[in-house]
């Protein structure tokens, strides 16, 4: 009898887990590296240092093998709780309190965002994978979204790494560029804040837009400031994440683009469940404010290990194979993205 069941016997954890230590150990010192030169700036953000600091350390170093099992299982799985404790940050009650224009507009740059990127990406001749992380990267809320819809899509390691390197190009861009686009047209910090909501891709990036917006006169002395409004719209699009990619399972499987990994996955993956599951638990109000605070640290713990992981995968072949097409995509898609979110701010305004 023990002979027989003693195949069934699950391995023990930690001898599973022991080809992914090396890589996991260097994903946590990049990511502390990060997290302490992001205290030393103020309005820098975590994730957008490790993907760089991860993007340098893959290009100046040597590859090296034993750490793959580690990287690889950071840059998927500590991505994906990062993205379900999301969840805990998004207050229903915020989002509903911000009235349905603000909401309107959130959900029509997700929805025209992707909608004319898919287009555009096609009439480019990007292929429909990574067209499709591009888009729902860009409209929703950067690595995030992508690594979510990579879940779902048989995308190749490459177009995701692609994606979120173009994610964070293109996103720190619009930092300084959105508050003195804001100042040029006349907005208001309210509008600012909106805009900036609406519109950058990543919700650290929006942070950093927005902190920048509050640094100004206006933004000081407005109550609230933009930050606040800017962090909440973005959540606002970060809501639309789960059903975003519910569809596009649904999509994948027609089309037959799904996962070709062994197994048929879920309509609704599992973190993304989790991710629903959590904002209904912050709804109810039982979670106290200090436990939302550490929930928030270890979140920004594991997707800043799970940034410099995806960085590390960005190497000089992979930019060089990179092609004019997804990059004019990308480019286009910022644009779009932030026309679309301008021209509802000022329609509710």
């Amino acid at each position: 009898m023990v002979a027989v069941l003693s195949p069934l016997r699950p391995e023990p954890l930690l001898r599973r887990m022991r080809p992914a230590v090396p890589g996991l150990l260097v994903g946590a010192a990049g990511a502390a590296v990060a997290l302490a030169a992001a205290g030393l700036f103020p309005g820098a953000s975590p994730l957008l240092i490790a993907i760089v600091l991860g993007v340098v350390v893959a290009n100046i170093g040597p590859h090296l093998a034993v750490l793959e099992p580690g990287l690889t299982l950071a840059s998927k799985h500590l991505l994906r709780i990062g993205v379900a404790l999301l969840g805990l940050q998004l207050a229903i009650s915020d989002v509903v309190g911000l009235g349905w224009g603000a909401t309107g507009v959130a959900a029509a740059v997700v929805a025209a965002g992707i909608g004319g990127a898919l287009l555009f990406g096609k009439w480019l001749g990007v292929g429909w994978t990574e067209r499709m992380l591009i888009a729902c990267g860009f409209s929703i809320c950067g690595a995030a979204a992508a690594a979510a819809v990579d879940g779902v899509i048989d995308a190749r390691k490459r177009e995701l790494v692609t994606t979120v390197a173009l994610v964070v190009v293109f996103g720190t861009a619009m930092i300084p560029l959105l508050p003195a686009l804001s100042g040029a047209l006349g907005l208001d910090s309210t509008e600012a804040g909106m805009w900036a909501g609406a519109a950058v891709h990543e919700v650290a990036q929006v942070v950093a837009a927005g902190t920048a917006l509050d640094a100004t006169a206006a933004g000081a002395a407005a109550a609230g400031g933009a930050l606040a409004v800017a962090v909440t719209v973005k959540l606002a699009r970060v809501a639309l994440l789960a059903p975003v990619v519910a569809v596009v399972a649904a999509v994948a499987r027609r089309s037959g683009n799904a996962r070709r990994d062994g197994h048929t996955p879920p309509l609704v993956p599992a973190f993304l469940v989790a991710f629903l599951v959590l904002v209904a638990v912050r709804a109810t109000g039982l979670i106290g404010p200090q436990a939302l605070d550490v929930a928030h640290w270890v979140q920004v713990a594991l997707l800043t290990i799970a940034m410099f992981a995806l960085g590390t995968g960005v190497r000089r072949d992979i930019i060089r194979g990179l092609g004019w097409r997804p990059l004019v995509l990308a480019a286009a898609a910022t644009v779009w993205v932030a026309a679309i979110a301008l021209a509802g701010v000022l329609v509710i305004a």
